[in-house]
């Protein structure tokens, strides 16, 4: 689903709106979204992961500018979680389902496997074949799907995919 910024069903006229009726408005943006309009990075992390745009602050920026240039004043609180999320102390149970994936990865290499991950699937801990895993990864959700309807009526944003 592409992202829409300006326009009749754009997201910042949709933010200006809601705050004008609201008082406040809650954005959240997915971690890789906003490729089609930052372009995809061809750097990696310390990892080796890709790097994904900064979505986050791209938006907040336009937010800003967009409030402005309508005569408005937007106060934009930006929080990043994910290193917020990764730095909690695991519970019992994140240490035991960790426990879990370890053990079975361990099994499935003893065993000969190669190319694969764990998971959990129906509670039975299985081996599942990474080309697979990638080739059916909802990377790009459906535009026309139940699950972005859902999103669609949830959030009660406009409709940004042309019909």
């Amino acid at each position: 689903v592409p992202t829409v910024l300006e326009g009749d069903n754009g997201c910042l006229p949709h933010v200006l709106q809601r705050v004008k009726n609201q008082g406040f408005a809650v954005i959240v943006v997915a971690e890789g979204a906003g490729e089609e309009l930052l372009g995809e990075s061809t750097e990696t992390d310390a990892s080796g992961n890709k790097k994904l745009p900064m979505i986050g602050e791209f938006m907040r920026e336009k937010i800003v500018d967009y409030f402005r240039d309508n005569g408005e004043v937007a106060t934009v609180k930006y929080i990043d979680p994910s290193y917020m999320i990764r730095s909690i102390p695991a519970n019992a149970s994140d240490s035991l389902y960790c426990m879990q994936l370890a053990q079975n990865a361990v099994h499935g290499a003893m065993a000969g496997y190669t190319g694969f991950s764990v998971g959990l699937c129906n509670n039975k801990m299985v081996l599942l074949p990474i080309p697979q895993l990638v080739a059916t990864s909802p990377r790009m959700m459906k535009s026309n799907g139940r699950t972005w309807e859902r999103v669609l009526a949830l959030t009660r944003q406009p409709n940004t995919v042309e019909e």
